[in-house]
């Protein structure tokens, strides 16, 4: 879905770009006309500068240096026209306007060439997203499942959160969760989360056995750090990761979730949005060390027809220009009876116009549907 958003503001961004290439030449024929009907005394040459400045801002090196290439002829027939091309004060504008031109044709280069690189980086980051954070499937028995992720930092496309869902001999496994931090710092933990949780979802048969084996899976080995000044004793505490992990059996229109640390998944039915709050949470994953965790997994009704909002904090934790918290809750229960995908689609719009198209934190979301048993 992220991918798709991504091609479809490029392809946009193209359109504009094509759109404003009429622009400079516009700019340099009502400049012309206007000198040529003007008195002699009066030279607007200079302001054909602008048309392959202003080209070169939006587009490459070739169309910046046939704009500039217009310009020139355009004030070489103002010089004609007017009072001859030996003019010593149009010979001037006309060699400083090819000057001005070749100088922003190099830079149309320039910003072609940064372009090139920030698509090519964008590219990178899109593969290493597919094999970090694999696609969740669409259908897992008798659930239909939709994801989205949204990074904060646009050319990097990854972040810190994370997903991923599993197949058991009961049901479907999933986590939801949330480094500390954002961009490339939080990328390898990401990684040993997801890299863990797919390696144990099938060998752990209960919900808070498994949250404990990533929990190990993860908690820093002391033994292996170098204290100088208390500095890694800081990273220590720092480094966490927030997560909530589900069991979605099949046959049992229930679920069960541990809590570490992360927001409550939203359970929408009849127009509502209910939080899922657990009696028991457990701290951030990677806290261990510094405190006594127990993991408890409770039961939830989820029943068919009932569609699961699974999200990160990125998500609640947008605000606007005013300052105000994107209100989920109340934006998903106006929402409630559409598809995963479509409810995704329509959330993630409306956040990114909460936040004015740009948010402070990297931002994940789930939809699960739990449809009718078959056969």
């Amino acid at each position: 879905m992220a991918s798709r958003w991504f091609l479809q503001s490029f392809r946009e961004s193209r359109r504009r770009t094509n759109a404003l290439v009429a622009v400079p030449f516009v700019l340099i024929a009502v400049v012309t006309v206007v000198d040529l009907l003007s008195p002699a005394d009066v030279h607007l040459g200079p302001f054909l500068v602008a048309a392959p400045a202003l080209a070169a801002s939006f587009t490459g090196p070739r169309m910046t240096a046939f704009v500039g290439a217009v310009a020139v002829l355009a004030q070489s027939l103002v010089a004609f026209v007017s009072i001859g091309l030996n003019n010593l004060n149009h010979t001037y504008q006309i060699v400083a306007l090819v000057l001005i031109s070749a100088f922003v044709t190099f830079f149309a280069h320039l910003r072609q060439r940064n372009e090139q690189a920030v698509t090519q980086l964008r590219s990178v980051a899109e593969a290493a997203q597919r094999v970090v954070l694999r696609p969740l499937p669409r259908h897992s028995g008798p659930l239909r499942i939709a994801s989205v992720y949204l990074a904060a930092e646009a050319e990097a496309q990854l972040g810190g959160d994370l997903y991923a869902a599993a197949r058991t001999v009961d049901g479907t496994r999933l986590i939801i969760g949330d480094v500390r931090g954002k961009g490339l710092a939080a990328i390898g933990e990401a990684a040993s989360v997801l890299g863990a949780f797919h390696a144990l979802s099938r060998q752990e048969s209960q919900l808070p056995d498994l949250v404990a084996h990533l929990e190990a899976s993860i908690a820093p080995d002391e033994n292996d750090t170098v204290h100088e000044g208390g500095d890694d004793d800081q990273d220590l505490v720092e480094s966490f990761v927030t997560a909530a992990v589900l069991d979605i059996p099949d046959a049992v229109t229930k679920l069960r979730l541990v809590s570490c640390g992360h927001p409550p998944p939203l359970l929408l039915r009849a127009g509502e949005a209910m939080p899922l709050d657990v009696r028991t949470p457990a701290p951030p994953l990677g806290l261990t060390h510094l405190l006594v965790t127990k993991h408890t997994a409770e039961t939830f009704c989820f029943d068919v027809g009932d569609t699961l909002l699974l999200y990160t904090d990125g998500v609640i934790e947008s605000r606007d220009r005013s300052g105000v918290f994107y209100p989920l809750p109340e934006r998903a229960a106006s929402r409630c009876g559409e598809g995963p995908d479509s409810l995704l689609e329509s959330l993630c719009a409306d956040l990114l116009r909460h936040a004015g198209g740009r948010l402070g934190d990297d931002a994940a979301l789930v939809a699960i549907e739990r449809l009718p048993a078959s056969g």
